[in-house]
């Protein structure tokens, strides 16, 4: 998966992983792609619901070594 901008949220605890996402989602265009790292095993169900509420699409998760990569296409 091709990421425009690629967030490190490792080692951060809800709701920081959120709040670096949204502030890394600001600086992108949108349709284009951020890839966020994080290890809060929380960050699946809030980025998946946070990236509906803001018009984002999600597009795929996938657990790599304990590391949860997530891919939202900006709305």
């Amino acid at each position: 998966m091709e990421a425009n901008k690629v967030l490190d949220a490792k080692g951060l605890a809800c709701p920081m992983p959120i709040v670096k996402t949204k502030k890394a989602m600001n600086e992108l265009e949108s349709g284009q792609v951020l890839e966020i790292h994080a290890t809060d095993k929380g960050a699946k169900n809030d980025l998946t619901a946070w990236a509906k509420s803001g018009g984002h699409e999600f597009i795929k998760h996938v657990e790599d070594n304990g590391v949860l990569k997530f891919w939202i296409k900006k709305g």
